[in-house]
């Protein structure tokens, strides 16, 4: 059984940081793709970045936010700088590969002005 388990959220003022971990449980192997989504209360699931082999893709986030790895633990992270009251959201980490798609519970971002 492979387990995602995301943490680092929180509360932060505005313009502030927060770098958010996905720990992976379990090996995974054939991995496609790693991204981070949010959702916020009312609105539908949105793609925050996502992982290629040139480096850190960002969508829609200006910049702000970028994803990275540890190749050795298949830990996921997302490095999230000036941050706005409209990023508040739960966050949750996924893997993709063949056969697979694995999802966290989520971790709460509160940014507050």
């Amino acid at each position: 059984q492979v387990q995602l388990v995301e943490s680092g959220g929180g509360l932060v003022q505005a313009g502030g940081s927060l770098r958010l971990s996905c720990a992976v449980s379990g090996s995974i192997f054939s991995i496609y793709s790693r991204a981070w989504y949010r959702q916020a209360p009312g609105k539908q699931r949105e793609l925050v970045a996502t992982l290629t082999s040139g480096g850190s893709a960002n969508y829609g986030m200006k910049g702000r936010f970028t994803i990275s790895r540890d190749g050795a633990k298949n830990t996921v992270y997302l490095q999230m700088n000036s941050l706005k009251p409209e990023d508040t959201a739960v966050y949750y980490c996924n893997i993709r590969g063949a056969g697979y798609d694995y999802w966290g519970q989520g971790t709460q971002v509160t940014v507050s002005s």
